[in-house]
């Protein structure tokens, strides 16, 4: 089934990138809200291409926190890291031919049920994709951070941040970005709940402020 839907998805694509119908695929009318944001005014190439889950798609500023930059910003809200796999890459990085792709994706695998040797496999999936349809591209992991209403999927978060981080010690065009360390309770290893929103999940501006610190030597 998967292979028919990123076929079904590929012919759309090359017959002109308009998905008519429902493609049976989750968050289809975000792709296509893409596709019709391109069709408008595509982006340039070698752009700095965000990519993600919710994380990605409610930063409301992120073009203006870094102005200076090219950024396109692709977050597919709620979605997880094996459908950037097995769904969206022809849709929200290849075309786009960026010069670096920042990833904030695995979390939503953990919380619904996966583990973070399960994230790892499907981010090492994603690389190997990416390496050999975009050789000259720099891929940035942004590391899976710690949200306070998902305590209990902690250990998991950490066994995915730690393999990715040992892959791409050897890996060249590649970083690993902690962007945990930064929103946690001064002294304890604990999320400052401060920095997100109401639910406790999603950041909020001030917790938007400590990655954008982070994030800035590289998005340039």
């Amino acid at each position: 089934m998967k292979i028919k839907v990123l076929l079904f998805l590929l012919l759309a694509f090359a017959a002109g990138g308009k998905v008519q119908a429902q493609t049976g695929f989750p968050f289809d009318n975000e792709i296509r809200a893409f596709k019709h944001q391109d069709s408008i005014s595509f982006p340039a190439k070698n752009g700095i291409l965000f990519i993600g889950s919710s994380s990605i798609r409610l930063w409301d500023d992120l073009e203006k926190r870094f102005p200076k930059a090219p950024v396109i910003k692709r977050g597919v809200g709620g979605c997880e890291l094996w459908q950037l796999v097995d769904y969206y890459t022809p849709y929200i990085l290849f075309p786009y031919h960026p010069r670096k792709i920042f990833i904030y994706a695995g979390e939503n695998d953990i919380a619904g049920g996966k583990n973070g040797k399960f994230v790892f496999d499907k981010f090492q999936q994603l690389f190997e994709m990416i390496n050999k349809k975009l050789p000259d591209a720099t891929v940035y992991y942004m590391s899976v951070k710690m949200s306070p209403s998902r305590a209990k999927y902690f250990k998991e978060v950490a066994v995915a941040n730690d393999l990715i981080k040992t892959y791409l010690a050897n890996k060249p065009n590649s970083v690993f970005i902690d962007l945990n360390t930064i929103l946690l309770k001064t002294d304890t290893s604990m999320p400052d709940s401060s920095l997100f929103r109401a639910d406790y999940l999603h950041l909020n501006s001030k917790g938007y402020d400590r990655w954008q610190q982070v994030l800035e030597p590289y998005v340039q």
